[in-house]
């Protein structure tokens, strides 16, 4: 069982991924991940099946010095690693024909990546680049192959726009007669950012111009397993108890039920009910208008509620539900959605994500009404780079956060 998880969570993660080449940090963070997902599932698999006949007390020493001497062979293998690459990694040496703006990209890459095991020699184009003169220009691409032939070159990266394709064609050809190494670097300048992946269809290539960890199952799986625990935890210990004494003090401060629903745009845009305590006085414009500072819609209680953001923690029953996740892009009234959707280009692309409690916007300031375009500009902006950037370490980061901007009063709170 525990080697299954540490397989599962390990490769999850990526830990054993281009061990000799993949920078400390990106290693040490997906081993913590990798720690702390793997003690996350085998506690859990221990709660559920409490007669597991391993006892709790040895369970959790084994982790602790699991993950003391894991931590301790990365970090031990990274100092050694660091001091003896050069003689791990194969030194290939490389040139690059075409100084177009990939193969000048290309060539300072390289050049700041010793690690990746390339020796490279130069650059080749008809002419000089006048733009970077810090590159090791080598000449004419006419002599580019006697050049590799004289000095042992073993690979070769093209970067020629696609108008030179006979010029292509011959060095594809001469690299195959003399057994150098080819390779294209695709001219992908214009609308695409450079955080490109391809994929391969067959033989065809697609190239996907954003990257979406949660598209991947696994780790989706991962995430709704740390929302069905988090959410657990906190219904269990907190909402017990919390919801029979709000039920009181909501009551007792005016009319109108506990609970305020509301319909919210969810994962690709399906409309679901959003559950709050209620923090206004019953109106008829809760579903057109946000709340705003000083508020007359909003009763004693609830300032107090919205300030710490105690009227939030009902939509914990939405995520065991399945229509929000933990953390996410902020679910948004129906007529908002509508609304910018039309004023912003790239607003519909946050409801890939499941909505959350709390978000990477919400924790960066970006929280509270949005009075000008800007604003809701700036939280889809840090709701797509949280797409793009997901991990569970990530998530645990934005709950601590979080967590601390509620002890911290948050001037957008209201």
């Amino acid at each position: 069982m525990l080697n299954l998880s540490w397989f599962f969570c390990s490769n999850v993660f990526g830990v054993y991924d281009n061990i000799l080449k993949r920078d400390a940090l990106p290693t040490i963070t997906a081993n913590v991940a990798t720690i702390g997902l793997n003690a996350t599932i085998v506690l859990s698999i221990k709660l559920v099946l409490p007669n597991l006949e391993i006892p709790f007390l040895i369970l959790v020493s084994f982790l602790i010095i699991f993950s003391v001497a894991a931590m301790a062979w990365r970090t031990s293998f990274l100092m050694l690693r660091k001091y003896s690459r050069k003689f791990w990694i194969k030194q290939s040496k490389m040139i690059i024909i075409g100084a177009s703006p990939s193969g000048i990209d290309l060539y300072n890459y390289i050049v700041d990546n010793p690690q990746m095991g390339y020796d490279i020699q130069g650059i080749f184009d008809d002419e000089a680049p006048a733009n970077a003169p810090h590159l090791n220009y080598l000449g004419a691409i006419d002599y580019s192959v006697e050049y590799c032939r004289a000095n042992g070159i073993q690979e070769i990266y093209c970067a020629l726009p696609p108008q030179q394709k006979t010029t292509i064609e011959w060095l594809l050809e001469q690299a195959d007669k003399h057994m150098f190494r080819f390779r294209i670097v695709p001219d992908l300048s214009g609308p695409f950012s450079k955080n490109l992946q391809v994929q391969l269809y067959g033989y065809t290539p697609v190239l996907i111009h954003r990257q979406e960890p949660l598209d991947d199952v696994a780790n989706e799986v991962v995430k709704r397993a740390f929302d069905i625990l988090f959410s657990s935890l906190v219904v269990i210990f907190l909402l017990s108890w919390l919801v029979p004494l709000m039920t009181i003090i909501i009551k007792l401060d005016s009319k109108g039920p506990v609970f305020f629903k509301q319909l919210r745009s969810g994962r690709n845009n399906k409309p679901f009910y959003c559950y709050k305590f209620r923090s206004m006085a019953p109106n008829k414009d809760s579903d057109l208008m946000q709340a705003s500072k000083n508020d007359m819609r909003i009763t004693r209680v609830g300032k107090f509620i919205r300030r710490t953001s105690i009227d939030e923690l009902p939509q914990f029953f939405n995520v065991l539900l399945g229509d929000m996740s933990v953390v996410g892009p902020r679910p948004h009234m129906l007529k908002h959605t509508e609304d910018y959707s039309l004023l912003i280009n790239n607003y519909m692309v946050r409801h890939f994500l499941t909505p959350g409690i709390t978000g990477w916007a919400q924790v960066n300031g970006h929280r509270g009404e949005t009075k000008e375009t800007a604003s809701m500009i700036n939280r889809v902006q840090a709701d797509l780079w949280y797409l793009e950037h997901w991990s569970l370490l990530l998530d645990l980061k934005i709950v601590y956060l979080t967590l601390w901007k509620m002890i911290n009063k948050d001037e957008n709170a209201y």
